[in-house]
């Protein structure tokens, strides 16, 4: 193991890109805007990104070398003896299934600018999956996933099978109670356990200072940033911002099941949150039921669309809405086109106005830099 330089100048802070205000400071107003404490999120810094000519200079004070190929490993082990040396560097995972589309390049694009190391996961995750499930069918592509993830710049490919991440039927699972009941978790009982259990796997294995998740997958997030919390990960959970086609559609990998009929159908989906979106901001509707019951009428506008659940939640405690104020709010959707069940979802910070919508547009903006310092996450890291 090579020692670091005792030159080695000290590197600049990592410059981000803007953070959500929705995200950040509802998160302060839960926890008291106690930004001293160890799990409290920061504020990223308004000015630009890194360039990928700075980057690179980042990485060579410190002795970095990003690999001439992106490195693809299939086992723990080897996984981990291909993370880099230097305790200066900032690795970042990235954990996906694979199938990897636009949503999941744009993680890794933006770890990309923000660390030296970037891991990207493709494991098809038995334990999320219920009896009457896809994961047999679930699309799988590890070649095509290889080539896009290296292009987006990814240094390491960790692609274990299920022996390799169970060995044994796992005794041990992780459940996070509160935000896993109701939306998803409801109708996929299960499911966070098996999230939760996986990603918990993963920042042990990878020891990242950085994980990325895209904000379609609300509920999730909600989950992976509690659960850290709770258990004091040392690591930062960033949420980015939803990515769609260019008819509003939230990409995902089941796209891909739908047929030509479901898949223009299924646009209605972003066409009614977006509509309560600018009822909640025109203050049409005033109450939970309004907006279930108008974005539910919406939805059923298209024949082919059969409901699971449309809800209002706060963000990100995913507690039940009583009342409209001025909390962050989340509206939430899951139906099924055909054989094909998808989700979406659009944040709405209460008091916002047509104007304040107009800009934010569908609310989507919303990234987190996570809450620790890198100096701290090092330190717990290694002590």
């Amino acid at each position: 193991m090579r020692r670091a330089s005792t030159r080695l100048s000290r590197r600049r802070p990592i410059q981000c890109e803007r953070i959500s205000t929705i995200f950040c400071e509802n998160v302060r107003r839960r926890r008291g805007d106690r930004s001293e404490r160890v799990s409290g999120i920061r504020t990223r810094c308004e000015k630009s990104p890194l360039s990928t000519r700075t980057t690179r200079l980042s990485r060579k004070k410190c002795g970095l070398r990003r690999h001439k190929a992106m490195k693809v490993v299939t086992t723990i082990r080897a996984l981990r003896r291909s993370l880099p040396d230097e305790k200066r560097a900032v690795i970042g995972l990235v954990p996906t299934m694979g199938y990897l589309h636009d949503g999941h390049l744009s993680l890794i694009e933006t770890a990309r600018r923000e660390c030296d190391c970037v891991v990207v996961s493709v494991f098809v995750n038995p334990l999320q999956f219920g009896p009457r499930e896809d994961f047999d069918t679930y699309p799988r592509d590890l070649n095509r996933d290889k080539a896009q993830a290296e292009k987006a710049g990814a240094d390491l490919l960790f692609a274990p099978d299920t022996e390799e991440m169970y060995p044994k039927p796992p005794f041990t699972t992780v459940r996070v109670s509160n935000v896993t009941e109701g939306m998803c978790g409801a109708s996929r009982p299960g499911h966070f356990d098996g999230v939760a259990t996986v990603v918990t796997k993963l920042f042990h294995i990878v020891q990242p200072h950085r994980a990325y998740f895209g904000l379609k997958d609300v509920q999730q997030v909600a989950v992976i940033q509690r659960m850290v919390d709770d258990l004091n990960i040392p690591v930062n959970i960033v949420p980015c911002p939803t990515v769609r086609e260019p008819d509003g559609l939230a990409m995902s990998s089941r796209n891909v099941y739908l047929s030509e009929e479901e898949r223009r159908q299924a646009t209605v989906l972003f066409q009614a949150l977006k509509t309560a979106k600018e009822k909640l901001a025109k203050r049409e509707w005033h109450t939970p039921q309004q907006v279930e019951d108008g974005v539910r009428d919406i939805i059923e506008t298209q024949p082919l669309a059969d409901i699971d659940y449309v809800e209002m939640r706060t963000f990100p405690d995913l507690e039940r809405v009583r009342d409209i104020g001025n909390k962050t709010y989340v509206i939430a959707v899951a139906v099924k086109f055909g054989k094909t069940r998808l989700i979406d979802n659009i944040l709405f910070q209460g008091g916002e106005t047509p104007t304040d919508v107009a800009y934010d547009d569908d609310g989507e903006t919303a990234q987190s830099d996570g809450h620790r310092s890198e100096s701290t996450l090092r330190r717990q890291r290694h002590n």
